[in-house]
């Protein structure tokens, strides 16, 4: 039996990856109460089950302590028990952006009439030593629903060899900031600039003119080049030492025809060239000049 503990920051996306491995075909359980987590392994794994894979989501809840959860783990791998524990993570911002959203309070904040800031920073105090056991980590903050989808199917239905970083290529312009998550920038405002070509101003790098048009220069093909050489080296290196998230920001004037041109092909070169996850996103597409 294949036996998952999905849990994390609430918010984080467990009930989503829940219902994901539910249509994977998966037995869910959501919010068991911690007390019970033995007797519930016990009673699942019993000879002649027809249940072959389960998934059990565990999150803070204002009836729950998480300070015997270790505990309850030690004595089922004593047990002969075994489990893979998948963690599901995201940023401060992003956790406050979607309870604002939601127009929900965070549990341990609601608890005590706190601020969501607050609940997230006891929260992560508590799931601290759960999220450096973790067999997986899944940052959802830059994530789509289709491309949580993927991760989850790599792990558990493909079984590929699985780390935990995320790597996000980001295109964005100057004049509307650098993203302020980002752990890598590069400049590329050294190409000429399609705006101020007539036939090619109103498109974006995701156009076919602009991309022939960047990439007709010398110094762009150069500059990928270099850059993949360099990110193939530190990638791996970054995993050795347990990130989590690497954000790239690929950076122009107004984040609309040569960021975005560079970054689509920065991440052609990078796709399927380990197993990390790997996204792309174009923020000031829409507004870039």
């Amino acid at each position: 039996m294949r036996f998952v503990v999905v849990t994390g920051m609430s918010g984080g996306g467990k009930r989503t990856a829940l219902k994901m491995l539910e249509d994977i075909g998966f037995f869910c359980v959501d919010n068991l109460p911690i007390p019970l987590l033995e007797k519930f392994v016990e009673l699942i794994a019993m000879p002649n089950k027809e249940v072959s894979k389960v998934a059990l989501g565990l999150d803070v809840r204002t009836d729950q302590s998480f300070s015997d959860v270790g505990e309850h783990f030690e004595n089922l791998q004593k047990h002969g028990y075994q489990f893979e524990i998948l963690f599901m993570e995201a940023s401060d911002a992003t956790l406050i952006k979607r309870y604002k959203e939601s127009r929900r309070m965070h549990p341990l904040a609601a608890m005590e009439g706190g601020r969501v800031e607050d609940g997230i920073r006891k929260e992560r105090k508590i799931l601290e030593t759960m999220k450096k056991r973790a067999d997986y980590v899944i940052d959802t903050s830059n994530l789509l629903t289709r491309e949580l989808k993927e991760e989850l199917d790599r792990i558990f239905v493909q079984n590929e060899e699985y780390n935990s970083l995320m790597v996000t290529v980001m295109s964005f312009g100057f004049k509307n900031g650098i993203p302020s998550d980002a752990d890598l920038v590069f400049d590329v405002r050294f190409l000429p600039n399609p705006f101020y070509i007539d036939d090619l101003k109103h498109q974006t790098g995701n156009d076919k003119p602009v991309q022939d048009y960047v990439m007709g220069f010398p110094e762009a093909e150069q500059f990928l080049e270099k850059l993949t050489d360099m990110l193939l080296f530190l990638i791996p290196n970054y995993v050795k030492e347990g990130k989590y998230q690497l954000i790239i920001g690929i950076g122009c004037t107004g984040g609309k025809h040569r960021s975005v041109t560079l970054a689509n092909e920065l991440y052609k070169r990078l796709k399927n060239k380990g197993n990390y996850g790997l996204t792309i996103q174009h923020r000031d597409v829409k507004n870039g000049r």
